[in-house]
């Protein structure tokens, strides 16, 4: 009975969105390889491109330093690392809220939200993490908020059925984050750890794993990989109707390994981690969830869990989010 009720809520809750579209099919090489494309099939080419991708995953996420930073007040912007067809999109926005603290303290975390994010959301968490004598950087992912050109709606360029584009705006996000990284050193933090939610998870795990700054991951909403979650999620519906004109899920769990966390796993081992996820999720399946746990605890790298007892969508609704924002402004506080 109670599977039942948070299934029937969280069907309610996605469908209060009704500007979802399906896009089509596209291998989005052009977002992966400059220049002329090599002969081959598309899939071939990608499989060729992933290979070299991981045999040197640091080179992928590493990034140019800038000294570009503006803060204004509480907002920071300066430029992203990855150059993208779209002007808006290449400034990165944060909203920065030091820590209410007589004492001065080197801890910060960088928050990096859900995908489709509004601009207020997670900045209630922030401040809490704020309060409590962490400093907080809230992030705008790519393609959201002020980094959204006019013709969107959605941040759908982040995530979509353009395999090419998802992997290269992913990857622009964690270079986003390791430039705040660069920031809030520069600015004396010492101690920094990072905390995501949904995709912001997954790319607060790959910054993490490739970030030595950071110390401290709290992810909320989990999966090994990013493919499995796009295709068998509640909230990604739309975006598997496209995946489904041109590609299979193996296929694509290959192509996408390289924003996955599962590859990553075995670098998280001297962090101090925090597994969330959620008993009813339908966006993020149990399964997957489950599955990310059991290969953190097979594999003896530390970590702690908390099973929220909510799904997905009802995680952002009292009492749920005040027991998540509870687990994970505890973990930081304990940790960081």
């Amino acid at each position: 009975m109670i599977s039942r009720f948070f299934y029937e809520w969280e069907r309610r809750l996605a469908a209060e969105t009704n500007d979802r579209v399906i896009r089509k099919f596209e291998w989005g090489l052009d977002w992966i390889i400059d220049g002329e494309l090599p002969s081959g099939s598309p899939y071939k080419i990608f499989t060729k491109w992933v290979s070299d991708v991981f045999s040197d995953t640091n080179r992928f996420f590493s990034i140019l330093p800038t000294n570009q930073y503006d803060l204004n007040g509480q907002e920071l912007c300066f430029p992203s690392a990855i150059k993208t067809p779209h002007r808006e999109n290449n400034t990165v926005y944060a909203q920065y809220f030091p820590a209410v603290s007589k004492n001065k303290t080197r801890r910060a975390v960088i928050v990096l939200p859900q995908w489709n994010a509004n601009p207020n959301g997670h900045i209630a968490l922030s401040r809490l993490i704020a309060r409590t004598g962490i400093s907080s950087l809230r992030l705008s992912l790519p393609y959201h908020d002020r980094r959204m050109p006019p013709e969107l709606n959605r941040a759908d360029y982040i995530v979509s059925p353009n395999v090419g584009r998802t992997l290269q705006i992913c990857r622009q996000a964690v270079l986003d984050a390791r430039r705040a990284v660069d920031w809030l050193t520069q600015r004396g933090y010492t101690n920094i750890g990072i905390l995501g939610t949904s995709l912001g998870s997954c790319l607060a795990m790959l910054t993490a794993a490739h970030e030595p700054r950071i110390s401290v991951a709290a992810l909320n909403h989990i999966s090994p990989y990013f493919a499995d979650v796009v295709w068998e999620g509640l909230s990604t519906t739309h975006v598997r109707a496209g995946l489904n004109e041109g590609i299979e899920l193996d296929q694509l769990r290959l192509l996408w390994l390289p924003i996955s966390p599962e590859p990553y796993i075995e670098r998280m081992r001297n962090k101090k981690v925090l597994l969330v996820y959620a008993r009813y999720d339908l966006s993020f399946p149990l399964r997957l969830s489950q599955q990310l746990v059991d290969k953190f605890r097979l594999r003896l790298i530390p970590h702690q869990v908390v099973v929220l007892p909510c799904g997905h969508y009802s995680t952002g609704i009292p009492p749920f989010s005040w027991i998540d924002g509870y687990a994970l402004t505890r973990f930081l506080h304990k940790n960081l």
